[in-house]
């Protein structure tokens, strides 16, 4: 296993393997960059293929952790982790947080860890049993989801106003891939506006609930891509933007709250050459992390406020992408870039 000369290593700053024999725990945590705060993101717990899978997975949402921190405004560093385990198969969860926690507090402070894919409040809050160096904990920011949803859906508007210089999504198709803890919030946001919703997920109770709550319509997973839609909102695991998916697409907007969504850098200019707007997911995905950022004197009303300029930071990445001719992608990366590395100085 590569870890130095990993295609997504790009200078992390720390690396911890995290195994505990009585636990069965093996994690990952990446520390990617700490030049604006302590860097801050989120726990994924997931039933990986392989070790090198896990690996890459933590070092790309490091890495859009520092980016998406950046650009929200945050004074907060970049980190993530990954539980490589089957949900199914845990035999003890508490423990396994427990264990969990106290891999974290080994980093002293250098990284705080909230939930992800797989992971609850419940869980986080276990976790905070043996370290105080957890975010998004219940009776303070608690669950970020729908904060998440807030901002995608903020983003989404953004996106339409820019192509299409249209204010409502009021009869537009959008097919959102995962309507699970976020992607639910998303659906019921874009459904008040009078969207047309079109969904898939390998979870049939989250199906269900959409379809019954908001005239859903269910499709099969591979199927999602190939709908005639305005929108393509790619909510569950990333790289769902590859060389197999990008041909069927039939949206002119890709914008989802997933993220990693481009399998490789290269897709985003694969977008572009389309004509698809897309906006970049660690943009549009921030409104969990920057209601996490008010944790410790935690305001709602403040927090909503920071995640609605979402919307003007996309307008600015979309409005400059279009007079430079450059991805979207390209933009936002080179913004970030610049306030971290204005931060370093």
């Amino acid at each position: 296993m590569a870890v130095f000369n990993h295609p997504s290593f790009d200078n992390h700053e720390h690396v911890q393997f995290c195994h505990d024999e009585q636990t069965g725990l093996k994690a990952i945590i990446a520390v990617h960059n700490t030049n604006l705060g302590p860097a801050v993101g989120g726990c994924r717990l997931w039933n990986y293929a392989t070790d090198d899978d896990a690996l890459t997975d933590v070092l790309r949402l490091s890495r859009g952790m520092t980016y998406k921190n950046a650009l929200a405004g945050l004074k907060m560093g970049g980190g993530k982790a990954v539980i490589m385990a089957d949900a199914r198969l845990i035999e003890d969860r508490e423990a396994l947080f427990l264990a969990f926690g106290r891999a974290v507090d080994s980093l002293g402070g250098r990284y705080l860890s909230a939930e992800d894919v797989g992971v609850t409040t419940s869980d986080i809050m276990t976790a905070h049993r043996e370290t105080p160096y957890m975010a998004g904990l219940e009776g303070k920011s608690g669950d970020p989801s729908p904060f998440t949803a807030l901002g995608t859906y903020l983003g989404i508007k953004a996106a339409v106003k820019h192509q299409r210089g249209l204010d409502s999504l009021r009869g537009l198709k959008i097919a959102v891939q995962g309507v699970g803890h976020v992607g639910y919030y998303l659906c019921r946001h874009l459904h008040q506006e009078g969207a047309e919703l079109i969904v898939t997920d390998i979870n049939q109770h989250s199906l269900d609930r959409v379809q019954q709550e908001f005239g859903a319509i269910v499709v099969a997973p591979q199927d999602i891509y190939i709908q005639d839609v305005d929108i393509y909102a790619p909510c569950a695991l990333g790289a769902t933007l590859n060389d197999h998916t990008l041909p069927l697409l039939k949206a002119s907007i890709v914008a989802g709250c997933a993220n990693n969504q481009l399998a490789e850098r290269r897709h985003g200019e694969m977008l572009k050459e389309m004509g698809i707007l897309y906006a970049p997911d660690y943009v549009i995905n921030a409104g969990g992390i920057i209601n996490v950022s008010f944790e410790n004197d935690y305001d709602a009303g403040r927090s909503t406020a920071k995640v609605e300029k979402i919307y003007d930071t996309l307008g600015q990445i979309f409005r400059q992408a279009d007079e430079q001719g450059r991805t979207t992608g390209d933009v936002a990366d080179e913004m970030a870039r610049a306030i971290i590395n204005a931060a370093a100085q």
